[in-house]
């Protein structure tokens, strides 16, 4: 199906994903510009398939991560879209 140009309510995903990045992502920061935004997006795109959890998925991301135990070690913060979010791991031993 072909949607109308301009017309992102057509699309079901696009507009989910609309809906995310603009709460999530930019009313946090002050866009300096299309290649900025770019940027951003791409940042956003990467931590939105890796590391958000998404509820249809069973909280989990659509690149399915390991399931750490308790005891596998400390865990470690890792920033994610210029320190906007982040995502929690134990390192590899």
């Amino acid at each position: 199906m072909v949607t109308a140009l301009r017309s992102p309510w057509q699309n079901s995903y696009v507009e989910r994903f609309i809906g995310s990045v603009r709460p999530e992502c930019f009313d946090h920061l002050i866009v300096l510009g299309e290649d900025h935004a770019s940027r951003v997006l791409r940042s956003y795109h990467e931590y939105y398939e890796r590391s958000r959890t998404h509820l249809s998925l069973h909280k989990d991301a659509p690149a399915t991560r390991p399931v750490h135990l308790l005891n596998q070690g400390e865990v470690v913060t890792i920033p994610q879209v210029g320190d906007l979010h982040h995502r929690y791991e134990r390192p590899a031993a």
